[in-house]
This record gives C-alpha cells, structure tokens and sequence, in this order.
C-alpha cells in the first residue's frame, strides 16, 4: 500500500513525540508517528536521572552550564550547538511543563534539582528516580489526545526512499540526496508499504543493544544511522559511545540492566570495592562525581586488577528514609533481588548507554539528506562532542525538535510527493525459516563488540572486531536477499552496520579522546582534571 504524509516521524522517544506535537499544532499538514515496538517502549522510559537546565538564577547562568558541557565533551564540542541546547532549555523545559510533564518541586514551589557528575551546580530537574518515564508518559497522553497525529504502532522502518530508488546511482559525493519517504513493514500484513512524504525525520533514539550489557531496551539497534549510512548519509563521531559506570549488577539482567542514576552520586553515593575500600580518589580529585569516562575507566580498571565482575555504590551512611523518597524505584529494584540499600552496597557495572555520535545534523536538526531531518539519540548535533555530560540528552532533543520544526515548517511549501517512487519489490524471497542464523549472528554482534570495541581499546582489537564483523556482514546481506524483510532480518543488518561504523571511527581516531579509549595512543602526562584543547 502507498500512504502520504506530509511529516513522517520514524521514533517516538522524546524527541519523535515533541517534534510531532510542534508540528501538528501548526496545521500545515499530516502527521504520521512511527514506532517499532508500543509509545511506551521508547529509550526516553529509561532515563532516569533527568533534564539539566539552568532555572535557579541565583546561583547558576547558562555560561557555567556551558563550559560544564565543554568539559564534559573534551572540548571537541561545537560551541555553536552547546550555547544553543543551554539558553534554550528553559523555554522548552516550559513546553514540557505545558504538555502535562511534572517535574519534583519544594514547598515553595521551586523546582527540587538534583546534581550529577560533570555538572557544577544543582540544576538536574527530575521526578523521583524515573523522570524518562514520566516525560514519555506527558508526551504520549498529549500525541494521544492530538487528532492530527496518526499513530502506527509495532511498524518497522526498513529503509529511507532516495533517488537511488528510482534507479539513479547515488554514492557517498553525489551533492544533492533527497529523501521521499520511506518503506515500513506492517506487522499485520506482513508487507512492506511505502510511505511518501514531504519532510521525514529520523529519531530512532539509540543503539546500546549492540553490546552484551546495555541500559538501553532490545530495540535500541541503531536503527536511524544505519538507515542514513546506507543512503549515502553523513554519520560522524561514532566511536564515542559512552557506558554508564553504575548499572545494577545482576546475573541475566543485561539487555537492558537497571540503572543505577547518576544522580545517587550526586545525592553522595560513594564508589567502593566490596571489601568497602573507596578507589576514585586514585583517579580523580572529584572522586564518585567525576564525569562518566573517567568513572566507567576508573571501575573497569578496578575489576580487572582485583578480578571483579562489579565493584559497588554505598548510600548506607545517608538517610535511609531519604533514600527511599529520592530513590523510590532503584530502592525497591534492589529490594526485589534481595537488596535493602540503606543496608547494603549497591553492586554495580559499567554498560553501554548512549551514543554521542549519529547522523550528522546543523543547527536546524538537518542531515546531509534533503528533506531528512535527524533529532535525538541517533543525531549528531555537536553537543556532546568526545563524551556526554549527564541530564544533557533529553533536553537537546527537545531543544532541537523545535528547531527542526521550525524550519520545516518554514520549507515546507518546497517540497511536494515524489509520485515516482516504486513500491517494496520481494518477488522471488522466501518466508525466513532459518531464525537461529539471525539469533546466532546478533550474539556474535554482541560478543565482538564488548570484547574488542569496548570502554578500553586497542587496534589489535579494532582490527580483529573489523574482520569479524565483515564476515557476519556478507553473510547477513546474503539472508536479506533471499528472505522476505521482517523485523528481526532487519535490526541485525542495523546492528551490524552500526556496530561496523563504530569500529571504522574508532581506528580512525588515533589518540586518546572523550570516551575514546586506546592503549596503543597513551596521553602521556594526562591530566582528566585540566582543560584540554
């Protein structure tokens, strides 16, 4: 079937339902929100920490918030994007406020901040310990409510429509790609429809699932980048996948493993070995609070010197009836294996957590593609730069949604149907009956991804993740052809070609930077506390 839309939105995280709810209340067209699983499944469930944004004037301005971010990034950041998320924030953390979202506040009213790692001063807001949830909650009841905004659910994008489709050669220097829509396989039909559109944004949010412990859900496959990648697309800063240090440490429970919040560090959760011994004062003079690099490096170093599969997260000194009003969720998680954390150590591990790099997007929120805009997880806007400074993804979705809107919006008016474009071609494939290859080869992904291209690095392992990761390649594209598409065929191609982006970029960087680590380009005289250039 052939569908049209004026807007198609592949993603329904934060930045997907925020884009959609801007958009529709301007009235200049269809809607039309993709999800490949239920709205409620979105990677934006799972944060838990919160939005950082400079609301308490008395002590905190937008310049402290920045060079926080700048650090943070090793300053590699583009400035230009950094100023734009901070002196943006507030406005947009109004809008959320307006769509029904709550943020915890004090008695007088004020917004109740937390503090996380990276950051200089209070400015984290949140509710209770699962503040993901609560926005994607306020989001969803308002694209729920929203009549211009039609909702497919459990619909799997399956690729991006360009020009290539209408058998023009398209390579990675052709100047100018459009974008036309894309194919979606329907789950009830089995079929892959092809879904026209004036202006498509991508905000398929992370790609944590391809390591073997991840905070993120099973569908964060990278979806979005390799969609781009595959079209010609810009890609950039891919290696610098950050793992969040503090993951709850329980066997079986990897895809995705409990976070444990940055903010419980924040709230003065000591990092200590489970002899009780403290460590991060052997790695940094901000000790349990540095950033997430230098904490995640800090505790895998510290579990393979003492042969660990954790180290752990002390809060038995504080409160313990403050705890469990901060923590309502980590402390009945905890409780649920047997763990009372007013009592007891918080086992924990790093996993890979979220993506700096993505589809390479301006100010605007557009990709390299016409007509393509890319917001969220999966973009690279610059903010981040070598590592992600805490709170600071949720709010640069949202910031950025409205810029892309905006320009959409202000563009529409120049793009029209591409009534060319033909529809999903599978004549001659056959119904997949071969589903341990596709299981078998995601483990594979998994293993070579964590053994080799993981929080600490070297080209020794790069080289032997490449050659592996070629190999399940031309096999997997060999299946793809021969097998009608479906969803699991084609989140392993995802996994793939992102897994394989991340190792390119990574031997490609040759030096120690951000969350890039290498033994074989050691920083001599590094200093994580100084300013680097």
């Amino acid at each position: 079937m052939i569908f049209k839309y004026d807007f198609l939105i592949i993603g329904a995280g934060v930045a997907g339902m925020s884009y959609a709810l801007k958009v529709a209340r301007a009235k200049k067209g269809r809607v039309c929100l993709i999800c490949k699983t239920t709205l409620d499944e979105a990677n934006t469930t799972f944060a838990q920490g919160g939005v950082a944004s400079v609301t308490n004037l008395k002590v905190d301005n937008f310049e402290k918030h920045i060079e926080d971010t700048m650090i943070a990034g090793d300053f590699i950041s583009d400035r230009a994007a950094v100023e734009q998320v901070v002196r943006n924030a507030p406005k947009q953390i109004e809008e959320l406020v307006k769509w029904g979202v709550n943020f915890d506040r004090k008695e007088n009213g004020e917004f109740d901040l937390h503090r996380e790692g990276g950051h200089s001063e209070f400015r984290i807001l949140h509710h209770a310990d699962d503040t993901g949830a609560e926005i994607q909650r306020g989001l969803m009841e308002a694209v729920r409510h929203n009549s211009d905004i039609d909702i497919k659910e459990n619909h799997f994008a399956v690729e991006i429509i360009t020009q290539h489709h209408l058998g023009a050669r398209v390579t990675r220097r052709t100047p100018y790609i459009n974008c036309y829509g894309a194919y979606v396989l329907n789950p009830e039909t089995q079929k892959v429809d092809t879904y026209l559109s004036r202006v498509t944004v991508m905000c398929t949010g992370g790609c944590g699932a391809v390591y073997q412990t991840t905070t993120n859900p099973v569908i964060a496959t990278g979806d979005g980048e390799a969609m781009v990648y595959r079209a010609k697309g810009t890609v950039s800063d891919m290696e610098f996948v950050q793992f969040h240090p503090t993951a709850l440490y329980h066997s079986g429970e990897t895809h995705p493993a409990f976070l444990i919040t940055e903010a419980m560090r924040g709230y003065g959760g000591i990092l200590r070995l489970p002899t009780g011994e403290s460590f991060m004062e052997k790695y940094d003079k901000r000790l349990s609070l540095a950033p997430r690099d230098i904490v995640a490096r800090a505790i895998d170093k510290e579990m393979k010197i003492h042969g660990l599969d954790h180290v752990c997260l002390d809060v038995t000194h504080k409160d313990p009836e403050e705890t469990k009003h901060h923590f309502p969720n980590i402390y009945q998680k905890c409780l649920s294996i047997g763990i009372d954390i007013t009592k007891e150590y918080i086992p924990v591990c790093p996993a890979a957590h979220y993506m700096c790099g993505g589809i390479k997007v301006d100010l605007n929120g557009c990709s390299s593609i016409q007509r393509l805009y890319a917001i969220g997880e999966c973009s690279c806007t610059g903010l981040h730069g070598g590592n992600r400074l805490a709170s600071n993804s949720l709010i640069e979705a949202v910031v950025y949604a409205d810029a892309a809107a905006k320009h959409s919006l202000e563009h529409l008016d120049l793009y029209d149907f591409n009534e060319k474009v033909p529809e999903w071609n599978d004549e001659g494939t056959m119904t997949n009956e071969e589903k341990v290859l596709i299981t078998q080869s995601v483990k594979e992904v998994c293993a070579i991804m964590s053994n080799y291209v993981g929080i600490v690095r070297s080209d020794l392992r790069l080289h032997r993740a490449w050659d592996r990761l070629d190999m399940l390649y031309e096999e997997t594209e060999r299946l793809f052809k021969r097998v009608k598409a479906s969803r699991d065929i084609c989140e392993l191609r995802n996994l793939i070609n992102t897994a394989y982006l991340i190792t390119r970029f990574a031997l490609e960087r040759k030096e120690c930077r951000g969350l890039h680590y290498t033994l074989d380009y050691p920083v001599h005289g590094y200093d994580d506390n100084k300013k680097r250039g």
